[in-house]
């Protein structure tokens, strides 16, 4: 069956070279190694009750082509990384300049600096050449050897780099706000006719992104996320009637609450962007949490940054320079309001606020990260040598896929607050659904 053509992957033409990634002489063999445009993945892995005329969305298994588009000795690629740090960056750097450089033979790869700033003319001098002996050990590191930035100098600017520079493959690393972008400079490409291939390789560390398993980064942010959880316990035990408030990352999603929240079994509240956050009345969080620390004299407080941003003041709210309107601080608003209700119904408490969110961002990936870094990075190159455009690399049902641009940018994938995930925080903690 055809795929559909909301999940088609858009070309820049017929593969006609054959492709250098085969590693047996024997050919039946040799065939088994490539993956066809055929092999696809089912966006839906249970059916119920589904007409037999009834469309099969699906997706492209990703992994290396018979032929590809590209010839290695004449191609440069490129990598830029873009939006808030995210563990994980430099594995990917590293497995697209290692794969480009030991399995296609590709000599010339270049990194710009500091997002898509860097294709501006005062950055002209920051493009660095990146060779394997530059990458060998930047996966040890945090953060990206490149730099990052948030915002764009337009892109006829960045194309005109590409162009000078004779780039013929764009990775591109970021969250949302920077596909957006990179959807942008396909068009841009397209309407000057240039055979320019842009790949992006989705980083979110909020783990958010649509058609997407999980993002990279991820599995490190809430590892991290549980130690701090387990401080926030041990505080939460050490002093009379302690409250342990622990605010982490998730902006719209709550993926890393839930996950650390289940990982640890110590968390008594869990609040996420998705699920309405009701203080007040007998059924509001604040008299829960005061029944609580009456009986047990203690309790751990879990809450998303992107919690409860209605509660708070946001008639102007500003953005940042992806356009991303920038959040309120619920930490410190729950702060006050715990002290206060605590205050007026004369409770005895103690509060100790841990806030890791930059904690989580700059830190080195665990090796389950780095390892899904490499893979997303090698079928990066895969899917860029063959032609594939506008298009990113991600795991979907644990396989690596090939997810088209603007699917990923349609909407954001968020935790269902009917769904399991929830059922299952609600069932770690033993909190009560809040009602106004």
């Amino acid at each position: 069956m055809p795929p559909d053509n909301d999940f088609a992957i858009k070309t820049l033409g017929t593969p006609a070279i054959d492709s250098p990634c085969w590693v047996s002489p024997d050919p039946k063999i040799r065939e088994a190694q490539f993956v066809d445009d055929s092999e696809r993945i089912l966006l839906q892995d249970s059916v119920t009750n589904m007409p037999g005329d009834a469309p099969v969305d699906s997706l492209a298994l990703a992994g290396p082509r018979k032929r590809i588009f590209f010839a290695p000795q004449h191609t440069t690629a490129a990598v830029v990384t873009c939006g808030g740090l995210c563990p994980g960056i430099n594995d990917v750097i590293r497995g697209l300049v290692m794969v480009s450089h030991y399995r296609y033979d590709v000599r010339r790869f270049l990194g710009f600096r500091f997002g898509y700033w860097g294709f501006h003319d005062k950055y002209a001098d920051r493009i660095v050449r990146l060779t394997p002996e530059i990458v060998t050990d930047i996966h040890e590191q945090g953060g990206t050897i490149l730099g990052s930035s948030r915002g764009t100098p337009g892109v006829k600017v960045i194309v005109d780099r590409l162009v000078e520079r004779d780039v013929d493959i764009l990775y591109v690393i970021g969250g949302d706000g920077t596909m957006r972008g990179a959807s942008a400079l396909v068009q841009e490409i397209n309407r000057r006719g240039l055979s320019i291939g842009l790949i992006g390789i989705p980083k979110t560390i909020d783990n958010d992104i649509q058609y997407i398993d999980q993002s990279f980064g991820f599995n490190t942010a809430f590892s991290k996320a549980v130690e701090a959880i387990q401080s926030a316990h041990i505080e939460a035990h050490g002093a009379p009637n302690c409250i342990g408030l622990v605010k982490l990352m998730g902006r719209h999603s709550g993926f890393i609450a839930a996950h650390a929240t289940l990982a640890t079994s110590h968390v008594n509240y869990t609040l996420i962007p998705e699920v309405p956050l009701v203080m007040d009345g007998p059924r509001g969080l604040l008299e829960s949490l005061r029944q609580r620390i009456e009986q047990r004299h203690h309790a751990v407080v879990v809450v998303a940054e992107g919690a409860g941003q209605d509660l708070l003041e946001d008639d102007q709210r500003e953005r940042d320079a992806s356009g991303n309107p920038k959040l309120k601080d619920i930490g410190q608003y729950l702060i006050g309001r715990i002290k206060s209700h605590f205050q007026e119904n004369n409770c005895e408490m103690n509060l100790k606020y841990i806030d890791p969110s930059y904690m989580l961002r700059g830190i080195p990936a665990t090796p389950a990260d780095s390892v899904y870094c490499w893979r997303l990075a090698q079928n990066a190159v895969h899917a860029a040598m063959c032609g594939k455009t506008e298009m990113v690399i991600g795991q979907y049902h644990g396989r690596i896929v090939h997810v088209p641009m603007h699917q990923t940018t349609s909407s954001r994938k968020c935790v269902n607050p009917e769904g399991e995930l929830w059922l299952s925080v609600l069932e770690s903690t033993g909190q009560p659904r809040f009602v106004d």
